[in-house]
């Protein structure tokens, strides 16, 4: 499970493109997760704090910095840094360094598990008192394993303030602070080997 917080995370904040729906209210709600999206996932990157709670049993905090192909990302656990080319996965407790593709999903077990098509989703927009609601939910021929989002962005910037998902029968809950949007340089997402070659084992999984 903990393998899967990022993935989740990266997975809530990228939906912004939707299912073609032909009510007001639903090209409104896309309209304004294409804004959204564009805040986070645009070429200037972005940066946020995460606080995730799935269904008060497994709770932990971090932080994931991203542009374009490239992330940086730290927990507890591991520190991760992915420069579009190589991912450079820290373990900390365990001394060792893992060394993936940048888009391989061997690197997270449940990265497979958590992909979809945008396009299994119906969308709703609605007020909600820290901001804007909006409500993915699964169509009912979709097969993929979400079944519901809810995300409530800023209600002038549309910047992500809180989401939630649903997967199979459990929520998890994302709470989200310190988002910047730009700003973001390079250099960020360059793995410092030099920190890491004394009493790091490092194992190639390319």
């Amino acid at each position: 499970m903990k393998k899967s917080v990022t993935m989740i995370v990266m997975l809530l904040l990228a939906m912004a493109a939707g299912a073609q729906e032909d009510s007001p209210n639903a090209r409104q709600a896309r309209r304004i997760f294409d804004k959204a999206y564009n805040l986070v996932f645009g070429p200037q990157g972005a940066s946020l704090t995460y606080d995730v709670n799935i269904i008060s049993i497994y709770k932990t905090k971090g932080n994931i910095c991203f542009k374009e192909k490239k992330q940086r990302f730290t927990d507890e656990r591991v520190d991760t840094w992915n420069d579009g080319v190589t991912a450079y996965m820290v373990y900390r407790k365990k001394k060792t360094v893992e060394i993936h593709h940048a888009n391989s999903d061997k690197k997270d077990k449940y990265s497979g598990k958590f992909k979809f098509t945008l396009d299994d989703f119906t969308y709703h927009i609605a007020e909600d008192p820290d901001g804007l609601l909006l409500t993915l939910k699964q169509k009912k021929e979709a097969k993929g394993s979400i079944k519901e989002v809810k995300a409530v962005l800023d209600r002038k910037t549309f910047a992500p303030i809180r989401l939630r998902i649903k997967v199979a029968f459990f929520w998890t809950t994302i709470r989200i602070s310190n988002f910047k949007s730009g700003g973001i340089t390079d250099d960020v997402f360059v793995f410092p080997r030099e920190k890491y070659t004394s009493d790091y084992k490092f194992v190639d999984k390319r």
